[in-house]
């Protein structure tokens, strides 16, 4: 009987008891909602209940030595290739939320929110209730 109870509180934690918001991880194509256009590609890890996205490469091979000069704080002057640009966010039901996302053409923290829709990622950046959403595609990079 004890077998079967420690059992079921481990299941959750294996693969198997895994909900859709783990399936975030891994390398995401950001699409440029102007534009239409690729921008970069974002891998998205989580560790420790806590997911973090670092760019890992860029469509515009030109930028690839750019340094984040308007960033703020410890990402400051840093590589945009390698930089960490979400942070700290916790699954929240079937979305990830509680923390930030940095653009790095301006420097500017948002709060982020972010949630799979149709197999793609939608991520949201905002300030109070104005905000900005962008569908990243799965793969590339």
């Amino acid at each position: 009987m004890r077998f079967l109870l420690l059992l079921t509180l481990l299941l959750p934690a294996t693969p198997f008891g895994l909900n859709d918001t783990h399936k975030v991880a891994g390398r995401w194509t950001t699409i440029d909602d102007q534009s239409g256009k690729a921008k970069s590609v974002v891998e998205i890890t989580i560790a420790g209940g806590r997911l973090s996205g670092r760019i890992v490469d860029l469509a515009d091979k030109t930028k690839l030595g750019r340094l984040c000069d308007q960033c703020p704080g410890d990402r400051k002057d840093k590589p945009i290739v390698g930089l960490e640009v979400i942070r700290d966010m916790h699954a929240d039901g079937d979305q990830w939320s509680g923390g930030t996302i940095l653009d790095p053409e301006t420097g500017k923290i948002y709060d982020c929110k972010l949630w799979l829709e149709d197999g793609k990622l939608k991520v949201r950046g905002y300030v109070a209730f104005f905000y900005r959403t962008q569908t990243w595609v799965k793969g590339k990079g």
